[in-house]
């Protein structure tokens, strides 16, 4: 699996949290958009276009709340990123909606639940023809035709 990951310069400490994290486990590869610009929705947008393309899998983004970057991600078509503050949230983004990326917060969450959140986004996959499928339907057919 291929992995995207950026955050903003307050989130610098958790995001290298999680790429050792994502390492050890095994994840996949993991590359690293950065974290300096203090704008960061021109992060967020990177890893939005990276993951929409298909050039990656998945992506992870880090803000204060992880509420910016998530609003920021989701303006870039194809681009489906949850905002996940607990696990639950992490494996129900996978399981029933299909997110591509996942949102998080570097001051509202602890890196053990960050860990948790990784787990659950990077170890499920949606399935197709579940129950959830006509909403997932729905909302990329709406993404596509705009």
């Amino acid at each position: 699996m291929k992995i995207a990951i950026g955050c903003d310069p307050n989130a610098q400490e958790a995001k290298e949290e999680i790429i050792k994290y994502i390492e050890a486990k095994g994840y996949g590869e993991v590359t690293d958009f950065g974290s300096d610009d203090p704008i960061y929705a021109n992060v967020a947008i990177k890893v939005g276009e990276a993951v929409a393309s298909k050039e990656y899998d998945r992506g992870i983004l880090i803000c204060g709340t992880g509420i910016g970057v998530s609003i920021a991600a989701n303006k870039v078509k194809g681009a489906y990123a949850a905002l996940v503050s607990d696990v639950y949230s992490a494996q129900r983004a996978r399981l029933s909606n299909d997110a591509n990326i996942a949102c998080m917060g570097a001051f509202t969450t602890g890196n053990k639940v960050r860990e948790l959140m990784v787990d659950a986004f990077l170890g499920n996959e949606f399935v197709p023809g579940c129950s959830s499928q006509p909403k997932v339907d729905a909302f990329v057919k709406y993404d596509q035709e705009r």
